[in-house]
Formats: structure tokens, sequence, C-alpha cells
């Protein structure tokens, strides 16, 4: 199996997401959630699978929200 820019993406957002899973400091999870899952976006936009598209953007969508709200709560 040759490994493409997609796949290694795809392995990347995977793991961000897992880490971001493990650690506790909210504004860490939501930037580790935010890239993995716009690397799974991209992965899920190469495979073509449209399911996993939609649930990547929500839930990239739901970890950027997340992170907006914790920043204005700050000020």
């Amino acid at each position: 199996m040759v490994m493409n820019l997609f796949y290694i993406a795809g392995i990347l957002g995977l793991v961000l997401i897992t880490l971001g899973i493990i650690l506790t400091k909210r504004k860490t999870q939501n930037i580790l959630f935010l890239i993995g899952g716009s690397l799974l976006i991209i992965y899920s936009i190469n495979i073509k699978d449209i399911i996993f598209i939609i649930l990547e953007t929500i839930f990239t969508l739901v970890a950027t929200y997340n992170l907006i709200k914790k920043d204005k709560g700050r000020k």
C-alpha cells in the first residue's frame, strides 16, 4: 500500500484527536481537535465518504466554537 499525503493526513488527524482526548487542558484539547478534525476532513473528502465528511465537519465546527467561546470568556 502506497502512503499518499491524504492517508498521512488521516493518520495525523487521528493521532491529534486521540491526544486531545487524553489531555485535560480544555484549550489544548480544542486546538488538537480543530487541527485533527481538519486533517480528517481532508482525508474523508479524498476517500469520498459523505458520512465521515459530515461527522468531521460538525466535530471541527464544535471544536472551533468551543475554542472561540473560551477565549471570549477570558476577556
